[in-house]
């Protein structure tokens, strides 16, 4: 599995893009232009950036140089209409993309294209385990999948697990439901049913009750946020982006 952070205003793109990646079992968190993207970035470690070249308030070459100007070598696959070799070299070479991919494409090709950067970005980045997912006392090691609060171990079942380390990855962020059911069960749709509204609350159950600060806030209306913070602040604060 990968986290892929795709920035595309195109929201039948997107959700192409998007569902085809999850499909294959990877995570996907998306951004529809340039300063939603760059926050994105910089807030949570991902595997991948995939960038449209045009986006609203810039566009992703301009953001890619954006990111490699703080530091982040992330690799990074660009999308784009624009074929023209210049464009190409412009992208590779002054833009700091890794790899860049025409508009229509195929999505086995995006894919293979995909797997290629991800592996080649692991491998240059060492051998080394997969950092442990920190928020306030909690930590969850994706490689034990072992969790714990303070110095308490929490048992959680496969779901729970899945369902926070999204959470984690999204930490500060507000989460909508949708996402949490496309990410997490695999819906494309809503199926109509509480489940993500039980599993909070499991997960409230282990985490949260008996400690002085909940790490999981209520978005009233819109979904879930990870955070360690008083509960009254994270309750107050609006969801960013649109629900997916």
């Amino acid at each position: 599995m990968a986290r892929i952070l795709l920035v595309e205003d195109d929201p039948r793109i997107a959700d192409f893009v998007q569902r085809g990646l999850e499909a294959e079992g990877h995570l996907v968190e998306v951004a529809s232009d340039v300063p939603d993207g760059l926050a994105r970035a910089l807030a949570a470690d991902h595997d991948l950036l995939v960038l449209d070249r045009m986006l609203p308030s810039g566009d992703g070459l301009g953001l890619c140089r954006a990111l490699r100007g703080r530091g982040l070598t992330t690799p990074v696959l660009l999308l784009t209409a624009r074929n023209a070799l210049s464009d190409k070299i412009e992208g590779l070479r002054g833009g700091g993309a890794d790899d860049y991919l025409t508009k229509p494409f195929a999505f086995d090709e995006l894919v293979a294209r995909v797997e290629a950067l991800v592996r080649r970005g692991r491998i240059a980045a060492g051998p080394g385990p997969e950092p442990a997912l920190r928020v306030g006392d909690l930590e969850l090691d994706p490689r034990t999948r072992r969790a714990r609060r303070g110095g308490r171990e929490i048992e959680l079942t496969a779901k729970e697990f899945a369902l926070l380390e999204f959470l984690m990855l999204s930490k500060g962020q507000a989460v909508s439901r949708s996402r949490l059911l496309a990410n997490v069960w695999g819906y494309g749709f809503d199926p109509g049913t509480k489940v993500v509204d039980v599993y909070i609350r499991y997960l409230r159950q282990k985490l949260d009750e008996g400690e002085a600060m909940p790490l999981i806030h209520t978005m009233r209306g819109f979904g879930y946020r990870l955070a360690a913070e008083p509960a009254a602040r994270a309750t107050a604060a609006q969801p960013s982006g649109s629900e997916r």
